[in-house]
């Protein structure tokens, strides 16, 4: 027969060893193994390398391509402008909160004068051509709610029809209302006008 296939080397536990001789022995030989592996890395893939290695009694093991001394300074250039890179980003986002926050609350003050103006307030903060302008969007705003209220109450009028109401005059009568407030100037028909169709409409739904 045959000599078999020897055994693979098992699977190692990733734990302090306690015995003290065994774990010189481990040290020594993957210390060795460590440096060769980053000798070789350093030839194979041309990089540069800085190994530190420090035994349990404190003795110093190291590795340098081209050199420690070089590495080490070329380590501390790269931090050092890493950290003033993430300084500066740190600078630039509180700057920009800052702003964000100055123009939120220059726009909150806007929008509470713009307010007041619209109810008739402050309006001694304003010259001829503002005034003007607030009049003329507050008779826009003013004549799309008198469509808007026109368009419901004629929506309204008709789901009255659809429902087959008991007497023609309780159609009739508000849109006659209706009619009446759109030959009104101001866009509403007075009290007595309006009071003898509400009473009519009451009666006949009642």
């Amino acid at each position: 027969m045959g000599r078999g296939r020897g055994r693979g080397r098992g699977q190692v536990n990733m734990r302090r060893i306690v015995n003290p001789i065994q774990r010189k022995v481990t040290f020594s030989k993957r210390k060795g193994g460590l440096l060769k592996k980053a000798r070789e890395l350093s030839v194979l893939c041309d990089v540069e390398i800085a190994l530190f290695i420090f035994s349990p009694t404190g003795k110093l093991y190291e590795f340098g391509s081209p050199s420690v001394k070089r590495n080490l300074g070329r380590y501390q250039e790269v931090c050092a402008s890493m950290e003033e890179c993430s300084d500066k980003f740190q600078n630039t986002e509180v700057e920009l909160l800052q702003l964000q926050a100055e123009n939120m609350e220059k726009m909150m003050t806007y929008l509470e004068r713009r307010k007041k103006h619209m109810i008739g307030e402050d309006l001694e903060s304003l010259n001829y051509k503002e005034l003007q302008r607030l009049e003329q969007q507050m008779e826009l705003g003013s004549k799309r709610i008198h469509s808007t209220k026109k368009r419901l109450f004629t929506e309204h009028i008709e789901s009255l029809k659809s429902e087959g109401a008991k007497e023609k005059y309780v159609v009739e009568a508000p849109i006659k209302i209706v009619e009446r407030v759109e030959q009104d100037r101001d866009g509403d028909a007075t009290p007595e006008e309006i009071l003898p169709y509400q009473k009519s409409l009451h009666l006949s739904l009642s």
